[in-house]
């Protein structure tokens, strides 16, 4: 691949792959010589001016190579719309009793996995993030679209089907939140990626229960700020159609916000909860017992009447802790 490309003239380059310009331009060289072909352009340099940008010529090209891949592997893996739904088929509990289940879960749905701390909840979200075939400890196995998928995007380090927010979402990057969210758009080889970055931000502010703006450090960020800022980034920009959430009401963010949010983006979501608003909210539950799915539950209509009942009582929960918070005494309901 890299000597056809070598041997093509640069202004057919920046038409087939604009990306190429920005990848130049980061090591400080210009993309503008239209009738020379690539390869002929990169040997016009020489060994000084390979030092002064910190690479020299072989590793450039290497460099180059490896881009070029990921720009092809991203046109050609599945997008949010080939992939339409997955299927956790049964494996055993931890007494190797079956678990006799076959399951679909379609984009813009929402399942809650429920049962005690021990059960095999984070087990199930594991097997479901490593796509398992038979070769996780519970035996089960995960389709997408009916099918087995790929081995090239099941072990990709580029792709990932799965994301995966899990109760600590700590950041130890020293930069802000609008050049880390810049720099995840970059990688996508999204277009404006301004335009992302501000309704990320806002889509986060909306989810915390405190805001921040785009020049806050990352890592002076909360616990609830962090997790608000990873679940609209992943809603608008991570390429992964599955998102599997471990105790969101842990959080500190809007709940029913962030599910909403996701469900608008197509995303198959699955939590694993302790909270029964959350349980409710979801279409059906996962029942897990023994490290196994004893049952599935789907949520029935008069439970969507108590749910009700269960947000108005969450509420005002919601309203006494902001009075602690702002100092007041709790004397009256």
């Amino acid at each position: 691949m890299m000597k056809h490309i070598l041997e093509k003239e640069i202004w057919i380059l920046k038409s087939e792959y604009p990306q190429l310009a920005d990848f130049f331009s980061d090591y400080g060289i210009s993309f503008d010589e239209g009738g020379t072909a690539l390869g002929k352009y990169l040997e016009n340099f020489s060994e000084e001016f390979y030092e002064d940008i910190g690479i020299d010529r072989e590793r450039l090209l290497e460099n180059l190579d490896g881009f070029l891949q990921r720009l092809h592997f991203l046109d050609n893996t599945a997008t949010p719309s080939t992939v339409s739904e997955i299927t956790i088929i049964g494996g055993y509990d931890k007494n190797g009793k079956p678990e006799d289940v076959e399951l679909t879960l379609q984009r813009g749905s929402v399942t809650s996995i429920v049962g005690p701390t021990g059960s095999g909840k984070s087990r199930l979200l594991a097997d479901i993030e490593w796509m398992a075939q038979h070769d996780t400890p519970t035996g089960r196995v995960i389709l997408v679209n009916g099918g087995k998928p790929d081995t090239e995007i099941r072990f990709s380090l580029e792709y990932k089907l799965v994301a995966q927010l899990s109760q600590n979402m700590n950041f130890v990057m020293d930069t802000t939140v609008a050049e880390f969210v810049s720099m995840h758009a970059e990688s996508r080889m999204i277009n404006s990626v301004d335009t992302f970055v501000d309704d990320i931000i806002t889509q986060a502010n909306l989810l915390a229960g405190e805001s921040f703006t785009g020049q806050t450090p990352v890592t002076a960020l909360s616990g609830g700020q962090s997790r608000a800022l990873m679940i609209a980034d992943t809603a608008f920009l991570s390429s992964s159609h599955v998102v599997l959430i471990d105790e969101i009401e842990n959080a500190g963010i809007d709940r029913k916000e962030a599910l909403s949010l996701l469900v608008k983006k197509e995303k198959i979501v699955l939590m694993a909860t302790h909270d029964p608003i959350l349980a409710l909210m979801a279409e059906q539950r996962l029942i897990i017992k023994n490290g196994g799915i004893h049952k599935i539950i789907e949520t029935t209509a008069r439970e969507k009447s108590t749910l009700s009942s269960l947000e108005e009582f969450d509420n005002k929960l919601q309203s006494l802790r902001t009075r602690l918070r702002c100092g007041e005494l709790i004397e009256r309901l």
